[in-house]
C-alpha cells in the first residue's frame, strides 16, 4: 500500500511540474531584430503575438546613437510618461552596433514604435 502511495505522489508532483514547465514555455521570451538606417527602420510594420519580447536594435549608420520608443497607439508619444520603459534599450547604439531592450510583455492592441535620435516615422506595431 505504501509503494502505491509512493507512486501516487510521484505521479501527482511530476504531472505538477510538467504543466508548470509548459507555462513558463508559453511565457518564453522571443527576440524582435529592428535594423535602423538614416531617418527609418528597415522594419516599416510588425505584427507579433501576445507574449514577451526583447527588441534588438541595429545601428546600420543611421546615426551617430539611436534608441527606440514604443508606446501604445492614441497615447501622447512626445509625453515620456506614455513610453513602455521596458522597450528603451539598455543603452544608446552607437553606429555599427547592436544593443537590447529588457524584456518586454505585449498585450493585445496596437503600439507604435520610433526613434527620436535618428528622427524616424510611427511605425506600426499589431499584437493579436
Amino acid at each position: 500500500m505504501k509503494k502505491i502511495i509512493s507512486i501516487l505522489v510521484l505521479a501527482l508532483v511530476f504531472t505538477l511540474n510538467t504543466n508548470a514547465q509548459d507555462k513558463m514555455m508559453d511565457k518564453a521570451v522571443k527576440t524582435v531584430a529592428l535594423e535602423q538606417t538614416k531617418g527609418e527602420f528597415k522594419q516599416k510594420s510588425l505584427t507579433l503575438n501576445e507574449g514577451v519580447y526583447i527588441f534588438e536594435v541595429t545601428n546600420n549608420h543611421a546615426a551617430k546613437e539611436v534608441g527606440l520608443v514604443l508606446v501604445p497607439k492614441g497615447k501622447d508619444a512626445s509625453n515620456p510618461e506614455n513610453h513602455i520603459k521596458t522597450a528603451y534599450v539598455t543603452t544608446t547604439v552607437k553606429d555599427g552596433k547592436t544593443e537590447k531592450t529588457n524584456a518586454t510583455t505585449l498585450t493585445k492592441g496596437e503600439y507604435v514604435y520610433f526613434c527620436p535620435l535618428n528622427p524616424t516615422p510611427q511605425y506600426t506595431l499589431t499584437v493579436k
